[in-house]
């Protein structure tokens, strides 16, 4: 049933329609192609982890294995070759890597950012800006003077060398987060709190970190994928096999002569199923603090 235009609007006129129409069908083929080129890499690692030649199928031209084959990811799970033995113990260390830089980044940028902002110290509010000058300098710039002070205190070959590391350039960016995040928490909830007698620790335990956990989420996720990803310092400041983790592991592969691309492929993609998970994991709650930032303004 067609509805007459209201009284002094002019109906739609068939050129808009067509060029809306136009724009439309144009923007979905655009995000067609950007999903094909995005997604064109991990599909060229699923078909060489399929191939069970070592990976000629993709060199070869062809779009899919003849014979695909999960023999790849069997060997990659039992540590069947030599380049990722003890592959379990390798994964152990990258989580626990992992993991420990998202907590600490999580709990000092959140104390840093609680001080900041929500005390006494929010005069000096300008020094959370501060820590973002170590992002003027190229991480990989860092490293040496990085291994100097890590051997110094006996860390070399140490997995919290890496934390440390790790640490030292996701904090800034928690703190910039944190900071502007937390000014949608009105600071009247805080006042009211110490009124009743609650101490700076509970209104940071009680009031602020379950108001922020969106941010949370959102930062202790950037923390982890930054860590997992993250490769120079793993390589440059653990050597021996027992701290060795699965990034570095994958990187002898190009130091062979004739390195097996199926088992390297497979190796990465079981490497990045975590930090996959956990994302999608805290979708929501991240999606919860966009929504609530929307809101508050």
């Amino acid at each position: 049933m067609s509805v007459a235009p209201a009284p002094g609007q002019a109906a739609p006129r068939p050129r808009y329609r067509l060029r809306r129409a136009l724009g439309e069908a144009a923007s979905v083929a655009l995000g067609l192609v950007l999903l094909i080129w995005s997604l064109l890499p991990v599909y060229n690692m699923l078909l060489i982890a399929l191939d069970p030649e070592e990976g000629e199928t993709e060199f070869a031209g062809l779009i899919w294995p003849p014979e695909p084959s999960l023999e790849s990811f069997r060997v990659v799970l039992v540590g069947g070759y030599w380049f990722i033995e003890h592959f379990w113990h390798k994964f152990g260390n990258s989580l626990y890597l992992g993991l420990m830089t998202m907590v600490l980044t999580l709990l000092i940028g959140s104390l840093a950012s609680f001080a900041l902002g929500r005390t006494r110290l929010s005069r000096l509010r300008w020094l959370a800006s501060a820590p973002l000058f170590t992002y003027a300098i190229p991480a990989s710039f860092l490293v040496i003077p990085f291994h100097r002070v890590m051997h110094v205190y006996g860390l070399t070959d140490n997995l919290w060398a890496v934390i440390a590391a790790d640490v030292t350039f996701a904090v800034p960016y928690a703190i910039l987060i944190f900071q502007q995040y937390a000014k949608l928490i009105p600071i009247e909830l805080d006042e009211a709190a110490r009124v009743d007698g609650g101490s700076l620790a509970q209104v940071y335990l009680r009031i602020y970190l379950p108001l922020m956990a969106p941010a949370l989420a959102a930062v202790g996720t950037f923390a982890l994928l930054y860590a997992w990803s993250e490769y120079i310092y793993q390589y440059l400041l653990l050597s021996s096999e027992r701290n060795m983790t699965v990034a570095v592991a994958i990187a002898q592969f190009f130091d062979a002569d004739e390195a097996p691309w199926n088992y390297m492929m497979a190796t990465a993609i079981v490497y990045s199923l975590p930090p996959i998970a956990i994302f999608y994991a805290l979708r929501r709650t991240m999606t919860a603090g966009l929504t609530f930032g929307g809101v508050g303004k």
